[in-house]
């Protein structure tokens, strides 16, 4: 009996870890979609963003017509990036960056990953191109350098991190080193590494047959003989 209790307690103290957990990383089924004041309040923060002069105000635009159709929920950002031949200058750009385009942008994804953690987010994939597309051969679809996929927990979560003052700093080093093609996506499959998901699966099986050999075991040993 005592057992049993323990293990009710321990499935209870399990569940509530879990929910926890998956309330961190869906966080908009508590806080909803962004408000009008806030998005008010991200555009001015972005505003002061360094970025190349002529693509800002479409940047902008964008934005903010993203922000206003929030739906709360988790957000799946494409990142198609190609690397400059040197670094590129622009107003607010670093002076003092003297490093290549490859080693900025690998500074600034070493500094962004950790504030993207505390916000809940990660990398969901990070990869390198073989070479070229094996389709479309257009020069501007072509020969990227890298390939990430950023899971946020909800919109309001990446313009928590581009508007967090601790960001602007490093901000420079991306936009100095590459072009990139950041396209927000709504998920429709998104399944775990199936080597993961078959390991846990197996790990899952072992244990309920593990219990269930020890709750069979009880029995026979408390029934009357």
């Amino acid at each position: 009996m005592n057992n049993l209790k323990f293990e009710l307690r321990l499935g209870a103290v399990f569940l509530v870890l879990f929910l926890a957990f998956w309330l961190y990383l869906n966080p908009g089924v508590v806080t909803g979609k962004l408000t009008a004041q806030e998005i008010a309040a991200n555009m001015a923060v972005a505003e002061k963003l360094p970025f190349p002069g002529g693509e800002k105000p479409a940047l902008m635009k964008r934005l903010r017509e993203w922000q206003e159709t929030d739906d709360g929920k988790p957000v799946y950002m494409l990142n198609l990036m190609r690397y400059y031949p040197e670094l590129k200058q622009f107003e607010g750009a670093l002076e003092s960056n003297k490093l290549s385009p490859k080693d900025s942008n690998q500074y600034y994804e070493k500094l962004a990953m950790a504030m993207l953690t505390k916000l809940g987010g990660y990398a969901l994939y990070a990869g390198t191109p073989q070479g070229a597309n094996l389709m479309e051969f257009e020069p501007a679809l072509d020969n990227w350098s890298r390939l990430l996929v950023i899971r946020y927990p909800s919109r309001r979560d990446f313009l928590k991190l581009v508007t967090d003052p601790a960001y602007h700093p490093i901000e420079p080093y991306k936009m100095m080193a590459l072009q990139v093609v950041l396209t927000p996506t709504t998920p429709e499959i998104v399944l775990p590494e199936l080597s993961s998901l078959v390991g846990a699966l197996l790990l899952a099986i072992f244990f309920a047959v593990r219990w269930w050999r020890a709750a069979n075991s009880r029995r026979i040993r408390c029934s009357p003989s």
